[in-house]
């Protein structure tokens, strides 16, 4: 089980500061949409020449132009992209086949996914490497959260390896534990914390204890 740090409401000063920070204690930082919008992907650039040692995901949320898209985020340094799971089959395939041609990864967000098992099993053909369950932040405020989706997914997948985002904190990473995901997405239960190092620390040091 991996532990990815989302970084949402930065700039890349901030974001380097951020990860230098807890570096030792994640695996995989993620340049989140609002990052790319904002700063395009010279922060996927930036991050992974400032951290080579650790993978970076950049969270396009593609819908369309799926080979292209992740040809230039590939260019621009990213390990892993992410493809929406509500996009067209041929936008996912064409994703995939860039990703294998450039030897990097995909994960498919099945965010407002409505039929998760039938969807998830579709994308899994498609050789994806992850699939991940997501409540996004409009969801979480009215009290959403994703373990019974990571269930449901965990029950029909056979390749991909399966992932969990949306609200994420100390309290609730036990459940999500016991649910096993191969990747456990964390944003501002690390980076909204008055002790970020701390934070990283507890979290991977629950996720290693398994």
């Amino acid at each position: 089980m991996k532990l990815q740090l989302a970084l949402d409401l930065v700039d890349i000063p901030q974001a380097k500061q951020l990860v230098s920070e807890v570096e030792s204690y994640i695996d995989i930082v993620e340049i989140g949409t609002p990052v790319v919008i904002n700063e395009g992907l010279h922060a996927v650039k930036a991050i992974k020449e400032a951290f080579p040692n650790l993978t970076v995901l950049a969270d396009l949320k593609i819908m369309d132009a799926g080979g292209y898209e992740v040809m230039k985020a590939s260019e621009a340094g990213a390990d892993i992209v992410t493809v929406l799971g509500v996009a067209e089959d041929e936008s996912i395939k064409g994703a995939v086949e860039e990703a294998k041609k450039q030897g990097k990864e995909i994960l498919v967000d099945m965010i407002s996914v409505k039929n998760l098992a039938e969807r998830a099993a579709e994308v899994d053909a498609m050789g994806v490497d992850y699939i991940c369950v997501h409540t996004g932040y409009d969801l979480q405020a009215v009290g959403q959260n994703s373990f019974e989706d990571l269930r449901t997914i965990k029950s029909v997948v056979k390749r991909a390896k399966t992932a969990i985002a949306g609200g994420i904190k100390l309290a609730t990473l036990p459940e999500v534990i016991e649910a096993s995901p191969d990747l456990v997405i964390v944003g501002g239960g690390i980076t909204g914390q008055a002790d970020k190092q701390a934070a990283a620390a507890q979290m991977q040091q629950l996720i290693r204890q398994g």
